[in-house]
């Protein structure tokens, strides 16, 4: 009986020194983002090609990478330091019918071969704006480290291509709100894209 007296009391001192509520763990989720408000300033420089509209909490920055011919002046970036991203806008002149198509190809080879391991689907939609310019907006699901990407062209003189890119690894769920939100962005500068 002598042995069993530490035990019981052992045991007694467990169960009544266990007094705090039970916490279930946290859950996970990601970080409530707050939203600005949609309002638009012109990007109007004197020399380039076109102008459109942008976010007024974007900046637009000529893109400093080397270029060897002059197309890389019309080159730039809309930087949007909130979300981590960058729409990058590359322009192009066009001199020829297959040089036209050669652009076009490209655009396709940049939705599709660069994307096609880790997308989960690929979709894509005529566009024809206001002012008379048409292309095709790329949606682009899954992991991919672009979700948007569209052209634009005139077939004549001007090809733009845009593209989204958050410094961030890809990850559809945690970017599909803000990617979303950028996607009107992109839109209304398509929507707004004037040649000069």
């Amino acid at each position: 009986m002598r042995p069993l007296i530490p035990l019981l009391v052992l045991s007694a001192a467990i169960l009544f020194s266990c007094n705090s509520n039970y916490t279930a763990g946290k859950q996970r989720g990601y970080a409530h983002i707050d939203f600005p408000e949609k309002k638009y300033q012109v990007f109007d420089q004197p020399g380039y090609p076109y102008t459109f509209e942008y976010p007024v909490y974007a900046s637009v920055v000529k893109d400093s990478t080397f270029f060897e011919d002059k197309a890389g002046d019309w080159w730039v970036n809309i930087e949007i330091p909130r979300f981590g991203g960058r729409i990058y806008i590359s322009y192009k002149d066009i001199h020829s019918r297959d040089n036209m198509d050669t652009l076009v190809n490209d655009a396709f080879k940049m939705a599709y071969k660069q994307h096609a391991d880790v997308s989960t689907g690929i979709s894509t939609s005529m566009l024809k704006t206001p002012n008379n310019a048409e292309g095709i907006y790329f949606n682009l699901a899954g992991n991919t480290a672009t979700a948007n990407q569209f052209f634009l062209t005139d077939s004549v003189k001007h090809f733009l291509r845009g593209a989204l890119y958050f410094d961030a690894t890809p990850n559809a769920d945690s970017l599909g709100i803000v990617n979303d939100f950028l996607k009107k962005d992109m839109l209304h500068l398509i929507n707004t894209l004037h040649w000069r």
